[in-house]
């Protein structure tokens, strides 16, 4: 099958650019596939971090032609032309924001006008995080202009039906962010391995630092496991907002001792140093819809107490591959942590965790694909 897959890879950064490329890389292993990435993804007044490029040494690789620019249409047009050219029988966009509506509204309009390729959204967020009335309207709008949607988590299933109800939809696991850290040994920086051995246990947080992600309710956790255990925490990701008020919030709390907070974007050659140093990691999310972090926890072997939040009970097998909590509650985010020191659940899990990891293969995804273009033809 000939597919057009249309979205950010390297040099951008974060999932989505990583679920691009992992996607390219296992679909062209059985079908031909032509990529189309951005020249530019946000403009700067848009993006609230410091960069959207990845300075990773060792990054994802796919071939790509970089063409796209959201706010110009002509860029879309070229797109089209290629698209055009190419004669795909399937056209994939990622659905993640609706700063894309105007292009990817374009793009299905040229799509169907200049060829007969089916139009599939494969949706990381229904409903972005933020958002209201507004939102959901552009979300209907653009949604039902394509053929068919895959989700990856039941929620967000539910959600689709809600605004889309005539798209034809599929649900697949989040597949593996294993591969990210997959390389060279000689590549990795050593520095944080240094404050291993210390006796203390390691609790990572990981991941961009937004309210919705709920660092604060870990923190408001950490007086009372440090009650109970030898433990240091880990945030690690860059802060979309004021560090200042995590900082205040860790002198208030009065841990400042046992936490360490790096406000950065981490390189794939760096992950290793902060995954192979961790014990667990938590994800004490308030909403979400599923996690790119706890599938780069499980490729590290690492399990995962997660807030029982969207897609993440689906992701983090209670009990078996990790522990869920309710959001918001830092008393029962506490209590899981020591639970899981004290009853020794790590070994259990990481052999539960590597038992586990077919079914966040890539070629589910592959399948899942295949299923609908066929279904749609």
């Amino acid at each position: 099958m000939k597919i057009a897959l249309i979205g950010p890879v390297y040099p951008y950064r974060g999932g989505i650019a990583h679920h691009t490329t992992l996607l390219a890389q296992h679909l062209s292993e059985r079908h031909d596939i032509q990529l189309i990435s951005f020249n530019r993804l946000y403009p700067r007044w848009l993006f609230p971090g410091r960069s959207d490029r990845d300075p990773s040494r060792f990054p994802l690789h796919a071939d790509a032609e970089y063409l796209l620019d959201p706010l110009n249409p002509l860029t879309w047009w070229r797109v089209g032309q290629h698209v055009r050219q190419f004669q795909p029988e399937l056209l994939i966009l990622p659905w993640w924001v609706t700063f894309m509506v105007p292009a990817w509204l374009g793009l299905i309009w040229l799509g169907r006008r200049w060829t007969r390729a089916k139009v599939l959204f494969l949706c990381h967020n229904v409903l972005a995080h933020e958002g209201g009335a507004l939102q959901r309207a552009m979300v209907r709008l653009t949604l039902s202009r394509g053929d068919a949607a895959i989700v990856q988590s039941r929620t967000e299933l539910a959600t689709l039906a809600r605004l889309a109800p005539d798209l034809k939809a599929a649900y697949t696991p989040h597949p593996t962010y294993a591969g990210i850290g997959q390389i060279p040994a000689e590549a990795r920086s050593q520095g944080i391995r240094a404050e291993s051995g210390t006796g203390k246990v390691t609790i990572l947080y990981f991941g961009f630092i937004r309210p919705y992600k709920g660092l604060h309710v870990l923190l408001d956790a950490m007086p009372a496991v440090l009650a109970e255990l030898p433990a240091c925490l880990l945030a690690v990701g860059e802060v979309w907002g004021s560090r200042a008020e995590y900082d205040t919030h860790i002198t208030r709390l009065g841990i400042g001792e046992y936490v360490t907070l790096l406000d950065e974007y981490v390189p794939n050659e760096h992950l290793a140093d902060y995954f192979g140093v961790a014990d667990v990691v938590v994800l004490p999310y308030l909403s979400a819809t599923q996690s790119g972090v706890a599938q780069l926890a499980f490729g590290f072997g690492l399990p995962v107490i997660a807030s029982r939040v969207g897609g993440l009970p689906e992701t983090v097998r209670d009990g078996q591959t990790g522990l869920l909590v309710s959001p918001g509650d830092p008393k029962t985010l506490a209590d899981a942590i020591i639970r899981f020191f004290h009853e020794r659940l790590g070994g259990p899990m990481r052999a539960n965790i590597r038992a586990d990891q077919e079914r966040f293969s890539w070629t589910h995804m592959v399948e899942t694909i295949e299923m609908l273009a066929a279904d749609m033809t």
